[in-house]
Formats: structure tokens, C-alpha cells, sequence
């Protein structure tokens, strides 16, 4: 394969590069849900995948962003395969690439869907894939490991709050949109913001973005 090769969608990744997906000595993973990777990463017998690869010396760790924890479905999958001893952490910011390394020589990297469909880049050339790998690392050690985990819970008036913040409207149109008055709706801006530990407005919007507000 060559060194840089864009694939598009999930038939031609799994047709393509499917076998590239077997580590032998250290498997990383970021993204911000698990439908990202649902190609190579099915959720059915990944337990078993997972411990398999432990139990020959394989290091695998993951770091999703904190939303993922709202499908409680998703978050009993995690915790059990935290429990086996693979290593997932939670980002509390975006992260910079949804990306799976493997063996520290092939990454690959998910774009945004367009028209419904991702293209993917198999990366095989040393110097890119060590770039990706550092930012891996860069957001694993800025992570929280998901059994210390406690991220706050945001109930739907929190919510709706924080969807204003990130529609680009005034306090005013905000307010209104709600039902508030303008000083009720700065007063929940602002227990929004105490709630998520946020020193301002647009870092308020990141961190409830990152559990689960669109």
C-alpha cells in the first residue's frame, strides 16, 4: 500500500485495509463516538477481541470525548471493557482526530461525513504517523480514566440553555426562544457555566458539547 491513500466509506476501508488492523504490540484509538470506527470495531464480541489482544501482550487504549457516556448502553460496554483492562479515558475537549494507530506504524484517520459518507486515510509514512501518535498522546495524558470519571449531569433546562449558547444568538433572541426573561436566562447562563467549571461562555458550550449537547 502506499504511504498516504484515501478510502471512501466503510466498504472500501473494510475491503482495503482490514488487515491492517491487527496490532502486535500496541493499538490506539480516538473518537468521539463508537459509530466512528463501527467498520473494523464492531460492538458484537468486542469483549472477546479485546481480551484476546490483552492477553497476548497487546496494548490497547482509547480515549472517546465525555459525551459518549449519555447512551447508557454504550457506557456499561465501556466500563466492561475497562474492568478487562484496556485503557479508556474521557476528553473533556474536542478531540483533534478521530484516529486508530496501530503499532505506532499505520494510522488511520476518520473524516467528517459528507452526503452521509466518511473517507478514511490510511497513513503508513513514518513521519505523519509519529505526528499522529503525539496527539494521541497529548489528549490521553489531558484525559480522565473512565473509572475515576464523574463528569456532571446536565438536566434538559441545562441543556436547552447550553443549545442557545451554541445557535449563535443574541441573549435577548435566547431568552425569548425559551419563554425567559433576559435576566433569568443570563442567571442560568450563568449556572451553566458554575456547573461545567467553564470561564466563559464559549468553553461552557465546548464542555456540554462534549456531553452529549448538539
Amino acid at each position: 500500500m502506499e504511504q498516504v491513500v484515501v478510502l471512501r466509506g466503510e466498504r472500501e476501508l473494510r475491503a482495503r485495509a482490514l488487515h491492517l488492523f491487527v496490532p502486535q504490540r500496541e493499538f490506539t484509538c480516538a473518537a468521539s463516538d463508537i459509530v466512528t470506527w463501527a467498520a473494523v470495531e464492531a460492538a458484537e464480541g468486542m469483549a472477546e477481541r479485546m481480551r484476546a489482544r490483552i492477553e497476548a501482550g497487546v496494548r490497547v487504549r482509547k480515549v472517546y470525548n465525555a459525551g459518549i457516556l449519555d447512551d447508557p448502553a454504550t457506557a456499561r460496554r465501556l466500563t466492561a471493557l475497562a474492568e478487562l483492562g484496556l485503557g479508556v479515558r474521557l476528553c473533556h475537549t474536542p478531540l483533534p482526530t478521530e484516529t486508530i494507530i496501530i503499532d505506532r506504524k499505520t494510522a488511520i484517520t476518520a473524516g467528517p461525513p459528507v452526503d452521509g459518507v466518511r473517507s478514511y486515510t490510511v497513513v503508513q509514512a513514518p513521519d505523519v504517523v509519529a505526528g499522529l501518535a503525539m496527539l494521541f498522546e497529548v489528549s490521553w495524558d489531558a484525559a480522565t480514566d473512565l473509572l475515576e470519571f464523574d463528569g456532571p449531569s446536565l438536566d434538559e433546562r441545562n441543556r436547552e440553555v447550553a443549545r442557545m449558547l451554541g445557535s449563535g444568538l443574541t441573549d435577548e433572541a435566547a431568552a425569548r426562544k425559551l419563554g425567559l426573561s433576559l435576566r433569568t436566562y443570563r442567571r442560568r447562563v450563568a449556572e451553566l457555566m458554575e456547573l461545567l467549571a467553564a470561564e466563559s461562555r464559549f468553553q461552557a458550550g465546548l464542555r456540554a458539547r462534549d456531553l452529549g449537547v448538539r
